[in-house]
This record gives C-alpha cells, structure tokens and sequence, in this order.
C-alpha cells in the first residue's frame, strides 16, 4: 500500500511540475513563435502520404494545425516543404510501424532529420505528439498471444523513456518551448469497444504515461505535457457539452484490405476516409472518432483548442 500511495505522489508531482510550471497567463512576454515545428505519428500527421488519419474534407482537422493557427503561423508537411515531420504509423525508435513498414521515419528520425538540416530557435514552438503507434503494436502482440501482458508494459515503458530522450535532444539543440502530448486512453477507443479489451488497454496507456510522465519530471522550465488521455477520458464520459453524439463508433467506413492503422486487417482506415465514405446519414461532426482510434476533424478541433489554451495559459 505504501509502495502504491508514494507511486501516486510521484506521479502528481510529476503531471504538476510538467503541467504548470513557471506561470499562466500572467506572463509579461507571452510566446509569439516565429516557426511551430511538429514530430510524432498519425495523430499529429499533416498528410506527409496525401491523406491525413481522419476524416478527409479539406478542413483544419488536425490539432497541430490548430495550434499553429493560433499563432498564425503556417505549418505543413514536410513533403510539401513545411516543417511537420508527423508520419501516420510511426513508432518513437523502433521499427516496423503500426503498419508493418520499415520506410516510415520513426520520432528519432524525424528528429534526426531536422537536427542534420537545422536548429530549434528559442522563440520556436515544438510539437510532439507519439506513443499511440507504439501502444497499437503491443496491444496487438498481446492479443496475438505472441507477448504477455507484462512484456508490453516493459515495452512501453521504454518507449516513453525513449520518447522523453527526444524532448531533451531538442532542448539540448536549443527548444525553449517544447509540447508534448503522448496518447489519449486507448480503453476508451473504439477498437477497445469493438473487441472488449478496454481495461487492458487502459492500463497499456496508463503505463506508457505514467513513464513519460516520470522520465521528464526535471524539464518543467521548458516542456509543457498536454494531458490528452484527461480530455478523451472527459469527453467520452459526457460530451454533452462539446455537441457530439457519438463518443464510442468511428464514422468512417473506409475499410483497409492491409494492416491499415495497425488493429488488424479488414478495418476502417481514415486515412482513406473522405466525406463519400461516411456511415449513411451521420452527421460526422457529431462523432469523435473517425476510426478505431482516430479522431474526427471534431476531435482534432476540441484537442487543438485544448492544447492551445494550455499553451497560451503556461508561455
């Protein structure tokens, strides 16, 4: 019970250094960004294949996006020239991705390939959001009984603290002003719906943040941890206020022959997704998710603003 009660503390402590500290929104010199510079998987990839990992109608429906918005600053995919190295399936280190492939850039690489071209300026704003590819890969091991549950947890475990080795890389390169959002609670997903595993990959999330969370508890002057897991937790327990309907089915119908986002064969991909593949008759602007673990341009939007407020809030 001790061991327990001292692991929350620790945790607390962590979430509160990482949320809050050095101020609010009574800074004399709040953050302008010259640049907004992005790494990470699906949930923050502009399009880096064509296709964004959501529902595809030309709208600013990812929550990067949106925070750079805030600023007025562009950001793009880097395939396009801009500076959003976000790949859809990447992992943080290791290989293959969500989807099988071995070409996807992991975060480290994403990194990499800044750092060999650039350097973080200290009025950048970083973002970094990774962690969901690598929770899809262990949950599905899991599953496929090829990993006990234990191994997993070792698994993530490391990839947080791998996660975390890259924060300081980019601090260590120059970044005054890093975001870092690690994956919302995939129990509350719909995959976890469709397939009754909701509590193990609820602890799967649990242990890869707690991780993160531990592992960068010294950077509070510099790093600010955008608590998703707390808004999809908020919202899929009582959405009423955010006008969504539907909080557990995806709203896309776009079915992936291939390994698609990494749950398995035969399943909605929303990377494939546009307004013509849509359930009949939804109104998607109602539903969080687009596909098993993907949000909405909806979903992107309520995480956007949310970031955006935290980041306005702290810098």
């Amino acid at each position: 019970m001790a061991t327990q009660w001292l692991r929350r503390a620790w945790l607390l402590a962590a979430s509160a250094l990482l949320l809050s500290a050095c101020g609010g929104g009574d800074i004399d010199s709040p953050l302008q960004p010259i640049r907004v510079v992005a790494f990470g998987d699906a949930m923050g990839d502009l399009g880096q294949t064509g296709a964004r990992y959501t529902v595809n109608d030309g709208s600013v429906n990812n929550w990067t996006q949106v925070v750079a918005n805030g600023y007025g600053r562009p950001l793009t995919a880097t395939t396009v020239g801009g500076r959003s190295f976000a790949t859809g399936n990447a992992r943080i280190v290791a290989e293959p991705d969500a989807g099988g492939e071995t070409s996807t850039r992991t975060m480290q690489e994403q990194v990499d390939a800044f750092l060999a071209a650039d350097r973080p300026a200290g009025d950048d704003l970083v973002l970094m959001s990774a962690g969901t590819s690598d929770l899809m890969v262990q949950i599905q091991a899991v599953l496929a009984g090829t990993q006990t549950e234990d191994q997993a947890r070792a698994n993530l475990a490391q990839a947080a603290r791998d996660m975390s080795a890259q924060v300081r890389r980019l601090l260590d390169a120059g970044a005054k002003h890093i975001v870092v959002a690690g994956p919302y609670n995939l129990g509350r997903s719909p995959w976890a719906n469709q397939t009754g595993q909701n509590a193990l990959m609820e602890r799967l999330s649990g242990r890869f943040t707690d991780t993160l969370l531990v592992s960068m508890v010294d950077l509070g002057a510099t790093v600010l941890f955008i608590d998703v897991a707390l808004l999809f937790n908020n919202e899929t327990g009582n959405a009423t206020g955010s006008g969504l309907d539907n909080v557990k089915d995806p709203a896309c119908t776009s079915v992936d022959a291939g390994l698609g986002i990494g749950t398995g064969t035969g399943q909605v991909n929303s990377r494939l997704c546009t307004t013509g593949t849509l359930l009949p008759g939804i109104d998607y602007a109602r539903f969080l998710f687009a596909d098993r673990v993907y949000p909405t341009p909806r979903g992107h939007q309520l995480l956007g603003d949310y970031a955006l407020n935290r980041v306005r809030d702290r810098w």
